[in-house]
Formats: structure tokens, sequence, C-alpha cells
């Protein structure tokens, strides 16, 4: 062994001085590109966490979109934007109420819009404008002003624009037509003016919450283990798989605001249980990378019976005396019985890349594997919660 160690000790001095200094740079290197690459699978804290009480609020109003081309509502099937176009009237000075209307310029619609947290008074928002009744097209409407309400009634902000929309209507006098995307819907962009704030103030917490977008119990405690390392202070625990409770260090004088903005950025490594999502109305499958199998046999076939009808028509000969032409029926039938389909055998511990490539050696369609997934599941084989959406 020592004469070995003494041999490499004079070969590696008979190397060119460049060449270690090259060689030990690549090993640099690539030791810089999988730490880097590790780093990269790691997520912010910000991107996997919701800070409790910083949440979105829903406004809702109902208003009129006014300037449409014979495309708004009848009133006569709309009483509700009938009775609204007489009350805007009224409020503006002019009594309509013994008189009859028949304008189809007029829509009544439903606002909505998304209040986002901490938006000060005076900012502006985008809103979503959808009709009511039965306009055919908000295309060159006007929505007047509207007052948008939270879900404490109050309002929040309110809305007045033009309406913009991607789809349009066309049809034909022999009443063909034709609709792309949906006419009826539109936005405003930064088409209302918030004219209240939602109270919430971070600056005299002493505490808040940090709730997981997917809860679990491991992610939870990674969560609190970066931020106390960070922090070199147990101020962060783990309430749950959904919670983890974050407290202000003793003699933190940044407040709040500052203690989330230092924890943020700081990353961690997610995990999550394995499981299969399935959309049988799309035949959609999503399976995680833990998904795995246990030893299980696996077959694929149906009994197949195609019955074809294509009739042929029989005429008598020339000059033929009392022929007549008919009708004769030719039925084809095949049957496949799913012989050219093999039983296969996935071993133990197979990987989601195992999986698909055995599913796809049997020919197996999306709506089929649906159905081998829950076998497998039934027959306990299959190592993963699945998820029928």
């Amino acid at each position: 062994m020592g004469v070995m160690k003494t041999y490499i000790i004079q070969v590696l001095e008979k190397l060119p001085r460049m060449f270690l200094t090259m060689t030990l740079a690549g090993v640099i290197a690539s030791v810089s590109f999988l730490s880097s690459a590790r780093a990269d699978a790691a997520t912010r804290i910000k991107d996997i966490v919701q800070f409790e009480g910083v949440r979105d609020n829903m406004l809702v109003g109902y208003g009129l979109a006014v300037g449409l081309n014979g495309t708004g509502d009848t009133l006569n099937n709309a009483p509700f934007t009938q009775q609204s176009i007489i009350g805007m009237l009224e409020r503006l000075g002019v009594n309509i109420r013994d008189n009859s209307m028949t304008t189809k310029n007029i829509a009544a619609v439903m606002v909505t819009a998304t209040l986002p947290p901490f938006t000060n008074q005076g900012s502006r928002i985008d809103v979503t404008v959808s009709t009511l009744g039965d306009a055919q097209s908000l295309r060159g409407g006007t929505l007047l002003v509207t007052p948008l309400l939270g879900a404490d009634g109050q309002v929040y902000a309110v809305s007045q624009g033009s309406i913009s929309i991607s789809g349009f209507t066309a049809s034909g006098g022999s009443g063909s037509s034709v609709t792309q995307n949906i006419p009826t819907a539109g936005r405003i962009a930064n088409g209302a003016i918030v004219e209240r704030e939602v109270p919430f103030k971070m600056a005299n917490m002493t505490s808040t919450r940090l709730s997981l977008h997917n809860p679990d119990f491991t992610t939870a405690r990674r969560i609190a283990n970066a931020i106390n390392e960070h922090m070199k202070a147990t101020i962060a625990t783990a309430q749950n798989p959904a919670s983890v409770e974050l407290k202000l260090p003793d003699g933190y004088t940044g407040g709040m605001v500052n203690l989330i903005t230092d924890i943020e950025q700081l990353t961690v490594q997610p995990d999550q249980i394995a499981k299969v999502v399935i959309d049988e109305r799309s035949g959609v499958i999503v399976m995680g990378s833990d998904v795995h199998i246990s030893t299980v046999a696996l077959a694929q076939g149906n009994l197949t019976i195609r019955i074809d009808e294509t009739p042929q028509v029989s005429q008598p000969t020339a000059f033929s005396q009392g022929g007549t032409t008919a009708v004769v029926p030719r039925t084809n039938i095949q049957i496949d019985t799913g012989k050219d389909q093999h039983l296969a055998v996935l071993k133990s511990a197979v990987s989601l890349q195992d999986l698909v490539s055995s599913l796809n050696a049997l020919g197996v369609g999306p709506r089929d594997i649906i159905t081998i997934l829950q076998s497998i599941k039934a027959a306990g084989a299959l190592q993963a919660e699945i998820e029928v959406m």
C-alpha cells in the first residue's frame, strides 16, 4: 500500500502544473454546478405559503351598460333592466314611468372585481362585466357608475368606463350565425377606483401565521427550521401541516413587516405525498414522481364486436320480364378478442417512468389507464393516493 501511495505521488509531481490547475478548476466547477442544481430545486418560502391576513377581497356590483348597437336586453324579457332604467333616469330628473320603452341599447350587467391586500384609497383596479339578461353582445358599451360592495355590504370601490371584449357575433339573413369567444362578458382595465381601504395593520403585530398552500408535515417543519436557523433563535413553530406560527424575536426593532421581508426569500425543499390525480371527463392523468407500484401482473384487452351494414342495390337484367329493383342487405361482422395484448409484470418499487413505459408497451390509452390505476389501487399495489376530479 505504501509503495502504491509513493508511486501516485511521483506521478502527480511529474504532471504539469497547468494540468493540475485545470483539473482542480473542473472539479470546483462541477461541485458548483451540482450545488446550484440543488439550490434551484428549492423553493422560496414566499412561493409556498400565504401570510395570515394578507388576502384578496371579492367585490360585486349591479349596473347598466349603455351604448350597445341594438344588442342589449329585450325589456319585455328583462323587467329588472327596465326598472333600473326608470330608477336611473328619475335620479337624473327624467320621469318616464308612464311611457313604454323599446330600446335595445342598454343591458343589465353584474360587475365583479378583486381588491388586492393593502390597496390604498384612490388606487385603481380592473373589473369584469357580464350580462345579466338576454343581451347578445357588450361590444361598444359603456358601464355607468356602479358601486362595488364587499361581503360586509360596504362600498369599497366605484366602477365606470368603456367595456372591452374579445368576442363577436355575426349573423346572416337566413338565421345562421357565427360566435367567437364570449361577447357577453368583458373587462375594464383600471375601471374602478378604490374608495375604502381594508383595515389591517401589520406594524404592531407581535405574531402571525404562515399558511401552506399544500399542507404537509415535513414541509411545515422545514420552513420552521429554515427560519430559526436564519434568525439564530426559535421564533417559528410548526403547529400543524398547514400552519407555522411566527413570533417577533426579542430585541428585534424592525417590526413584523421587516421580519417577513427577511424570511420570505429563504429557500426550502417542499415535500408532498404520492398522489395520482385523474380527470375522468377529459382523460387527463397527473402522477407525482414519488408514485411507486408493488409487484403486480397487468393485462389489458377487450372483446370488441363491430357490425357494418352496407346495403347494395340489385337491378334486373336488360329486357327482363317482371324484374324489379331491390335493396339487398350486406352485413359485415368483425370480432376483436384482444389477442395481441400481453400480460406484463411490474416489479416491486416500480417508478413513474417504468409504469408509463409498461402501459405504453401494452398500447393502453388514457381512458384505460384510469381504470388500470384504480384496479391497481384496489389490489393494494399502488403506493399513492388517487384523487378523482
